[in-house]
């Protein structure tokens, strides 16, 4: 039986928030072994707080967005090729910098891990992971430093509140509300928001607990949100 193909975002602030987050990742690296017996993993990695510093300072020293996007991309691939090491995938193999190349790769692993793909304008890691979501046709997940979308930023306002469920369009209008700039700190960019919506892509946002992201693998309930519909 062919293995479903799930891509999971998993955010920068969940692999180095300031330190390297390594019981996080040991428990993350156990959900994503076991489940790869039924599934083919492909994570794209996000630059956290790493890709934000070098994009401050190149915005400081008065570099355009091009400068930075291709900071913030290189933040991402070093993180990917982190979590490669740590699982163990040999290094030798590397991680892929195109779609053609990791489409060749997920034809003979079962985890692969990568940054940013191909630069494009006003993009981040989360629409490299929204765009091979769509090509593969399959959900797409992404894990945050917060529990799902909020209805204001959690980590600022106490009463912010947990949204469950959303439609897509009700998700890409309020993304949209935010001006894009690289690095910026929505649960999604702009673009991805866009991709999810014109290809009805079931898109779930999870913060590190990782029971939730073993309950939507195993198609229970879950603590986070669903974007569908």
């Amino acid at each position: 039986m062919k293995k479903k193909v799930i891509v999971l975002n998993l955010g920068g602030s969940l692999i180095i928030p300031d330190e390297v987050d390594f019981s996080f990742l040991q428990r993350f690296k156990k959900v994503i072994l076991k489940n790869s017996k039924k599934y083919k993993f492909v994570i794209v990695c996000g630059g956290g707080s790493i890709a934000r510093k070098y994009i401050v300072a190149l915005r400081k020293a008065g570099l355009n967005e091009k400068f930075q996007s291709f900071s913030g991309i290189s933040a991402t691939r070093m993180n990917a090729r982190f979590m490669n090491y740590l699982f163990g995938i040999s290094p030798e193999i590397g991680i892929p910098h195109t779609t053609e190349t990791l489409k060749k790769y997920i034809n003979k692993q079962d985890i692969i891990f990568c940054g940013a793909l191909e630069y494009r304008p006003r993009q981040t890691s989360d629409s490299t992971a929204a765009e091979l979501a769509r090509h593969f046709r399959t959900v797409f997940i992404t894990m945050t430093n917060v529990a799902g979308l909020y209805n204001k930023n959690p980590l600022k306002h106490k009463d912010a509140k947990l949204i469950l469920r959303i439609s897509w369009r009700e998700f890409c209008r309020m993304a949209n509300k935010n001006k894009y700039e690289p690095g910026q700190h929505f649960v999604l960019d702009q673009t991805a928001a866009g991709i999810i919506m014109r290809a009805r892509i079931p898109t779930y946002i999870l913060g590190k607990d990782l029971e939730q992201l073993e309950a939507v693998l195993q198609d229970k309930n879950f603590r986070g949100t669903l974007i569908n519909g």
